[in-house]
């Protein structure tokens, strides 16, 4: 048997269970019947090193070596960003935030051969842009992004701005055959971020009333589940983000994840979610995926 059911309630799909499971998960993608949610570590998928930071600590490493921040803080990006906007203005923050990410992330195959599925949602948590490079380079006109958007500066009583491939942002968001939702923002094309303590204020005192989240979103999220790749949940803001992306979805959800690496927060957040852990390297299982 290569399902397992631990003591805290997370179930695991190992080996021959694992490959039959991905199998079907490919066919579901293809079909439109589960949400891809993209994390940072698709981005080593690549032959090389990614050309942008890949994790939050590193972001985190990047912003304190032109800001040194407090040593209690300096590996959360959150806090470190925080302290850069407190200090040095949140111009300061966004520049540097627009360097770090300004090289171009080729996208790798397994996003070139998302953008060629009829997805309704694809969920992109990270600031790179890669997902959004694939769409563009298949020549679809009927994808749009909608990016979270920090409230700082903003006199708009809005949450999120939408852009169409070409990078014009949209007033309303029109009907399109797929949503790129990028809820933390993204370097292009308006290098919109999320990421100081701040910018999170007010989203977190709303996102439980779901109020942040588009209207699209939670339509297209209702019948389905979701498949997390490349991603981790070992701070409290990303977990509160899946969460709250998941909330009212018809499930069920998967996530492909080194079941040895979880902490036990992780574990918590995965078991009362009700996300299945496929416990493959990522990079076998989008291979399987896209098979």
């Amino acid at each position: 048997m290569n399902a397992i059911l631990t003591s805290d309630y997370l179930f695991i799909i190992r080996d021959g269970d694992a490959e039959r499971r991905l199998a079907c998960l490919g066919e579901a993608l293809v079909a439109n019947e589960i949400i891809p949610y993209l994390g940072p570590g698709l981005l080593r998928l690549g032959a090389t090193e990614p050309p942008v930071p890949d994790t939050p600590e590193a972001v985190a490493a990047q912003l304190h070596a032109r800001a040194p921040a407090p040593s209690k803080i300096r590996t959360n990006m959150w806090s470190v960003a925080q302290f850069i906007e407190q200090r040095r203005h949140r111009l300061t923050l966004q520049a540097w935030m627009t360097e770090l990410f300004a090289a171009p992330v080729a996208p790798t195959t397994f996003h070139a051969w998302l953008a060629t599925l009829p997805l309704s949602l694809v969920v992109d948590s990270w600031y790179d842009g890669a997902m959004r490079t694939a769409f563009a380079e298949t020549g679809r006109t009927n994808v749009v992004e909608i990016q979270g958007i920090t409230r700082a500066g903003e006199f708009r009583d809005i949450w999120t701005k939408t852009y169409d491939l070409t990078g014009r942002e949209l007033d309303v968001a029109p009907s399109a055959q797929t949503i790129l939702y990028t809820p933390h923002g993204g370097v292009r094309p308006a290098a919109n971020f999320l990421v100081a303590d701040s910018d999170y204020v007010e989203v977190l005192t709303e996102i439980d009333i779901q109020t942040p989240i588009p209207e699209m979103v939670k339509e297209r999220r209702a019948g389905r589940g979701f498949l997390f790749l490349g991603c981790r949940f070992d701070d409290q803001m990303l977990r509160t983000y899946a969460r709250q992306i998941m909330k009212r979805s018809k499930g069920p959800h998967f996530a492909v994840i080194d079941e040895a690496v979880l902490t036990k927060n992780e574990r918590r957040f995965l078991a009362a979610s009700g996300i299945t852990i496929i416990d493959m390297p990522v990079d076998e299982a989008v291979a399987r995926l896209a098979g």
